[in-house]
This record gives C-alpha cells, structure tokens and sequence, in this order.
C-alpha cells in the first residue's frame, strides 16, 4: 500500500511479540495509523540478531521499550503502558501469558477496554503444541518435497490475519480477545491446493498448457495465459490453430507451446509479451541447490 488509509489512527497497541508474526503485524498496524510500542526482553528480539534487515524494516516507527517481565520492575513498566493501550499483541503459548499475569479473564476484569491479539501456533488446545512455519506449511500439504518453501507463508499470512483482528478490535466499545493460528493461516493459504486447482491435474497446477514454467532458450519464463483470450494469443504466437479449453489440456499443445518457447531467448519473450498482451514473465536459469544445506550467518 503506498498510501494506505489511516484507520487505526488514535489506536494504541502494545506489542509483547517476537520474530516475525507479530512484528509483521505491527508494522502493517503502524502503516494504517496505529501508535505502536513494543516491550522487548533484555536479550531483545531473536529477529534483531539474525537479520537485522528484517528487525529495522518491521520495527521502522515503533518505540521500543526494554523491560523483564518476569521481574517487578519490568511488569510495573509493562502495565504503565497497558494503562494507555488499547490493543495488546502477544505470541506466547497460552501458558506463558498466565506465567506472566496476562490471562485474559484477569487482563480484561483490569482493562475493561482494553482487547488482546494473540497469536498462536494453532487453534484452542493445540496452542501449547510446538510448530513453526514449517511444520504448519507440511501439516497443510505444502511442502511437496525436500526444499524449504520461498518464504515464510504461514507467519506472513498469519501477520496479516493479526493486522485484521487489530482492526476488529478497535470497532468494539469493550475489550475482546481475539485468537490467530499460524496453522489456521497456512490452512487458509493451502485451500487452492484442497480444492484442487494447485493439484497436478488442476487448471493452475500445471494441467493448462497456458499456465505454467516452461523452460526458454536462455532462462525459464512463467507463463500465466489462463483466460481464452490470453491462450488464444500464445497459441497464435507458437502456431497452434486450436485454443479451445479441451486443446489447452492436451498432451499435443504442452508440446507445441513448450517446443515454441524453447526456441525463444527472454528478450524475444519479453517482446512478446508486450506486443501481443500475453501475460508472462521471464526469468534466469534456476540456481541447483546442494543436496546437503549450507548454513549461511546474517549476524
């Protein structure tokens, strides 16, 4: 969002949440407006040691606060700044939060209008469960074989889940409690893939000839020409006279357009594209990867 309307202005939330959820989440609050204050531990946030690049971007425009929470010192610090907030975010295990006086029955007979986002690994019981990103993307049948997915799917999605639940709380004259699961947010991400469509005999899951990456003369290129006007216009370009929904599934035109693309470098592609409005992007040959992981430090 490059000018994202200001709903959140005048909304105070304090952020006890580490790693990458729950900073993500503030920095999309802080982006609609949101006053942001996050209490940190001494050690500081893991994120703030591993990736400094990822910790400075989330945290631009937040205060940070440093305070024990476990000590009296820290939880006079941390309800001072409760007394003024109107959202808290949390990503602790349910057990954690009451280890440090947060349970909601106490929080919210104190802070009658005060709401808390808590962000957990999955739903109702299952929140003491140990998971990561990783797991809750597995769990969901979207890890299909040794790689580690592109990116943090389920945390990311899950962030934007608790961007949402801010934005519900803050419509409420009293204070409510509002749960986000990372495994409820990959399970949401991978409903294409339970419907079928990202399955390999799916339209979007390689079974259309006009929607998939296809190897060219000096790269790879995604091609995206779902609608029938877009695989009308590929299949023009590579010499196919039929088009039609039942040819785009057919063994015969996976080979023209493939053979066709093969014969194209990524400028004629690109050109391509241009001209005759058919939606793909070209890209470099794909980096092999060790079969062995080489660990890599970002400190």
């Amino acid at each position: 969002m490059a000018r994202p309307i200001r709903v959140l202005k005048g909304i105070r939330i304090l952020s006890l949440a580490l790693n990458l959820p729950g900073p993500a989440a503030l920095m999309r609050c802080r982006q609609m407006g949101a006053t942001c204050v996050k209490l940190e531990p001494p050690a500081g946030d893991p994120m703030g040691h591993y990736n400094k690049k990822a910790y400075a971007q989330m945290h631009e425009g937040v205060k940070v606060l440093v305070a024990d929470l476990k000590t009296g010192a820290g939880q006079k610090v941390l309800h001072r700044e409760l007394a003024r907030t109107q959202v808290l975010l949390t990503s602790f295990r349910p057990s954690a939060v009451e280890k440090l006086g947060l349970g909601w029955r106490k929080l919210h007979r104190t802070y009658p209008a005060l709401s808390q986002v808590a962000i957990v690994g999955a739903p109702g019981p299952r929140a003491e469960e140990p998971g990561h990103d990783l797991t809750y993307l597995a769990d969901n049948d979207l890890v299909p074989g040794l790689e580690l997915p592109t990116t943090l799917y389920a945390d990311m999605s899950g962030s934007l889940m608790a961007s949402e639940a801010v934005l519900q709380a803050a419509t409420q004259e009293r204070g409510v409690f509002l749960e986000v699961a990372l495994s409820q947010a990959a399970a949401y991400l991978a409903l294409p893939r339970q419907w079928g469509l990202t399955q390999p005999a799916g339209s979007v899951g390689g079974a259309h000839a006009g929607y998939r990456v296809y190897p060219c003369k000096d790269g790879r290129v995604a091609v995206a020409a779902l609608e029938p006007h877009f695989a009308a216009a590929l299949c023009a370009a590579a010499g196919i006279a039929d088009a039609g929904l039942r040819a785009m599934f057919s063994g015969n035109t996976h080979q023209a357009i493939a053979a066709f693309l093969l014969r194209q470098t990524r400028r004629d592609l690109d050109r391509l594209a241009a001209q005759k409005d058919i939606p793909l992007h070209t890209m470099a040959l794909a980096r092999i990867r060790n079969s062995v992981p080489q660990v890599q430090s970002n400190l």
